[in-house]
């Protein structure tokens, strides 16, 4: 197994400590934004190390390319999108605050994913339809790296998927935005151009997006090891167990605990800088 190490600006001092820490026998640089410590061994004191230099690190099997992998799959929110899509709709009725501790409730695993779409969504009945595209239009925006990793993994031949425990009217248009492949969320339900509070259909919660997951990986004749899954929560524990190499984004310990990798000083395209040039090595 190989270390690497990584940052959006990598300190040359923090490198150094970490090849000490971690008794390295050289330094081999990836790209701008990534090195391979060769002969690295897991210490103790290497996390801290990492973590105080403001790096990023992973463990990867030796000669790992971004061509083993055939799939990519995100979350949306708070992965892909730098927003919880719900906490901003239900701002518009003033209920930022509460939907918002339920939102953080359920990203901790403190309650279940289902209870908690439902009773956050009921508190949006009423709002028009219109809230959706306000969020959409002003207030959402893709987190750094996105367009970068999404671009790189099509050139590498991966097909992608975005799936949400969020809604339909989101990932549509972020699906046609940057291309992914597929495209899975929760579609609330409207009549008279006005959200009723409830959800159509079967909820998207983290069971139903390893189950997606799964379905595409064995629709493209994938093995689990040819899967790469993102998020930041713990509905997204499914999924990433689901997958050959889970990255846990920016994330709640509980997902953190699961992943292989977890990327805290970089951007999303950082996945991209663990295999070489372009996503490639």
């Amino acid at each position: 197994m190989n270390l690497v190490v990584l940052a959006e600006d990598v300190d040359s001092v923090a490198l150094k400590n970490v090849a000490k820490v971690s008794e390295a026998s050289a330094i081999e640089q990836i790209t701008t934004r990534s090195f391979r410590l060769v002969g690295a061994k897991p210490v103790e004191g290497l996390v801290a190390a990492c973590a105080a230099g403001g790096l990023d690190h992973v463990w990867l099997p030796e000669g790992r390319q971004l061509r083993d992998f055939g799939l990519f799959v995100t979350d949306m929110d708070s992965t892909l999108i730098n927003i919880e899509c719900i906490d901003e709709i239900a701002d518009m009725q003033g209920f930022k605050r509460e939907v918002a501790a339920i939102t953080e409730a359920a990203m901790q695993g403190e309650i279940d994913f289902r209870e908690s779409l439902t009773r956050r969504v009921a508190l949006l009945a009423g709002l028009p339809e219109s809230a959706l595209a306000e969020v959409f239009d002003h207030r959402l925006q893709l987190n750094p790296g996105a367009e970068r990793l999404l671009q790189g993994l099509q050139r590498a031949g991966i097909r992608t998927m975005l799936v949400s425990g969020g809604f339909t009217y989101f990932t549509e248009r972020l699906k046609s935005r940057l291309g992914f492949d597929y495209a899975w969320a929760n579609q609330l339900e409207v009549y008279d151009g006005k959200l009723t509070g409830k959800v159509l259909g079967d909820i998207v919660d983290g069971e139903a997006k390893a189950a997606h997951l799964e379905q595409a990986r064995d629709e493209l004749g994938l093995r689990p090891e040819q899967v790469i899954a993102a998020g930041d929560g713990a509905n997204d524990i499914p999924m990433l167990r689901a997958a050959g190499f889970g990255v846990a984004f920016h994330a709640k310990p509980v997902l953190r605990d699961v992943a292989h990798c977890c990327l805290d000083h970089t951007g999303l395209d950082g996945i991209l800088d663990l295999f070489g040039p372009g996503g490639e090595s």
